[in-house]
């Protein structure tokens, strides 16, 4: 296919690569040199030359920048062309983007990855799609190129629903093995060999085994930031308040991120919040 792809970030670089690698024709905006992909000025250039635009950039105002500002994706579309979100943006806001690329006679899918950096070099990201079965099923070779575990949620929107759901999951998890490894340390054992052992029992994650891994060694290169992923709560927290629902350990767990990004650590991986709650409060 030809493949227009915007955001050649942490997760997006590696992304193209496996495009590349299984014969894709890509064009990507404001490229680095050393992609074997076209580089184009505008993402309206990148829309004119590709079957297929794909997003992959930080949050929900960078999203409708890149599809409706002036010489955007929007205005280089084609009649039955299609956009994939990949990024991680507001549930609601992704229901408008997809009904404005519809009025244009294209389709859209929002399709956010989790997996973070090694999942998009291994080609394993989990990734959740909202949109038309049809639209679905048209760009499922593209997903199997990009991961492993690929599920239609719902319609427009469902895929960043089940994101969000799935970063209330990550960050509450990585908040506890951190808790669970400082107390250990703190009562004299080795975190360590508690790690080792708590992963045969059902304590076992995958966040345990490589966060958990992390927090042990103190390497804490993204990775996944702490500051994208406080903005992800953001959404959960701003999503419970229209739902009239309770989420008091996700809004926790979001003013701990906070926490980090004063402290500094905004860019490090999120299982630095180990780091945030080993120096208590100030």
């Amino acid at each position: 296919m030809r493949i227009g792809f915007i955001g050649l970030g942490v997760m997006g670089r590696p992304m193209v690569d496996n495009l590349i690698v299984a014969g894709h024709d890509l064009s990507v905006y404001r490229g680095r040199t050393e992609v074997e992909a076209h580089v184009c000025g505008s993402g309206k250039e990148v829309a004119e030359r590709s079957e297929v635009v794909i997003l992959m950039v930080p949050d929900t105002p960078d999203v409708e920048s890149a599809l409706f500002a002036p010489g955007g994706v929007a205005e280089g579309l084609q009649r039955g062309s299609l956009v994939i979100d990949m990024s991680s943006i507001s549930p609601t806001a992704t229901a408008g983007f997809a009904e404005r690329i519809d009025q244009l006679g294209c389709d859209y899918l929002d399709a956010p990855v989790s997996g973070g950096e090694v999942g998009a070099r291994e080609a394993t990201l989990t990734i959740m799609v909202g949109g038309r079965p049809e639209v679905f099923e048209r760009a499922r070779p593209i997903f199997e190129t990009l991961g492993k575990n690929i599920t239609l949620i719902g319609g427009a929107g469902a895929g960043q629903t089940a994101k969000v759901a799935n970063q209330i999951v990550v960050a509450l998890t990585i908040e506890a093995v951190a808790e669970a490894l400082l107390f250990a340390k703190a009562a004299g054992a080795d975190p360590a060999i508690v790690r080792e052992a708590l992963m045969g029992g059902f304590a076992s994650s995958r966040i345990l085994e490589l966060h958990g891994e992390r927090m042990v060694k103190q390497t804490f290169d993204p990775g996944f930031r702490i500051r994208l992923h406080r903005k992800d709560l953001g959404l959960a927290v701003q999503a419970a308040a229209e739902l009239d629902l309770a989420l008091p350990n996700t809004a926790a767990t979001q003013q701990l991120m906070n926490a980090a990004i004063a402290d500094g650590d905004g860019d490090l991986d999120h299982s630095a919040l180990y780091r945030t709650l080993r120096r208590g409060p100030a």
